[in-house]
């Protein structure tokens, strides 16, 4: 048996990230997979004062940090929302806000940083246990991550490919997604990920004992169902929350139903934690919590392609 951790989602969170390394050893896990949207989406500048200090915008107040001690205790709480903090001065911040691209490159440039820290820090937690670890790019990930989470001699990045994961389990993996209203880097036609996971079924050697880690959930399930949004992207209201609807893929869908393999480990829609059945594959969305530095995750014992038990967690 195979004892797995899986969560998905973190979104820059530092202290998930944390969370997820110590999993494996908490969990007695033998494998640990991240299966997509591992990056922040903003930077947040702290902004240096003609004093020295430094003020920053964050979760809707201005905060000052005038010692290092209180500047590094300011940048470890941005990083555990899952944000990027960015020394500057009111001179640079200007700037940037006039040169889109520079700022990009100065976000891009932070995320591959992070990433280059948490794939040392997952080498030196991990190796010496000999718990693997499989680390996937999301839909919302840009893809110049890519090279930094290729330079791992420990984590494996399964994006597009066929991994052994034990005697018994082989795990195909991908995490672009059908188009969303935000236009990802990664969101792509339905057709296209059709082809995405045909081409990686084809090298399957025994279907009915692999694993699907695919970051978007099929579609029509338990696990896909988010919030309506109008043209403004905003939540349609009904009497008591809101209308609800499918987000998944098409494409992972038909290719779980034609494929029918042991298990889907998805993610994607943050509120739609859960599990699901298609034919006599379990589906397994354990959803995200990661601005509040909360790990969700699932623990999954598999066993000569049964899933034999799983139970979802949250710390």
């Amino acid at each position: 048996m195979t004892r797995i951790f899986f969560t998905t989602d973190i979104h820059g969170s530092e202290v998930c990230f944390r969370k997820f390394l110590n999993a494996g050893k908490y969990y007695k896990a033998e494998v640990l997979i991240l299966g997509g949207d591992i990056t922040g989406k903003m930077m947040i500048p702290l902004i240096k004062g003609a004093d020295g200090a430094y003020t920053a915008r964050f979760m809707g107040s201005d905060e000052t940090a005038c010692t290092e001690d209180e500047i590094l205790k300011l940048e470890r709480r941005i990083r555990d929302s899952g944000f990027y903090p960015f020394r500057t001065t009111p001179e640079e911040v200007d700037y940037l806000h006039k040169n889109r691209e520079q700022a990009d490159s100065v976000l891009h440039r932070l995320m591959c940083e992070v990433i280059d820290r948490w794939l040392q820090l997952a080498e030196e937690r991990l190796k010496p246990l000999g718990i693997r670890c499989f680390i996937s790019p999301g839909n919302d990930d840009p893809f110049v991550i890519d090279a930094s989470l290729s330079q791992s001699n420990w984590v494996c990045i399964p994006e597009g490919k066929v991994i052994q994961i034990d005697e018994d389990h082989e795990m195909i993996s991908t995490g672009f997604a059908n188009m969303t209203p935000w236009k990802c880097p990664r969101d792509i036609e339905e057709e296209q990920i059709t082809r995405i996971l045909d081409d990686m079924a084809k090298k399957v050697v025994h279907m009915p004992n692999c694993i699907f880690n695919c970051h978007c959930p099929p579609y029509g399930t338990l696990i896909d169902v988010a919030p309506k949004l109008d043209q403004n992207l905003r939540m349609i209201a009904t009497i008591g929350g809101s209308e609800v609807v499918s987000v998944g893929s098409q494409a992972v869908r038909t290719a779980i139903e034609k494929y029918q393999p042991v298990l889907g480990l998805h993610g994607h829609v943050h509120e739609s934690r859960g599990k699901d059945t298609i034919g006599r594959t379990v589906v397994i969305n354990p959803g995200s919590e990661y601005g509040e530095g909360i790990l969700r995750g699932v623990l999954l014992e598999v066993s000569k392609g049964k899933l034999i038990n799983f139970s979802f967690t949250s710390g």
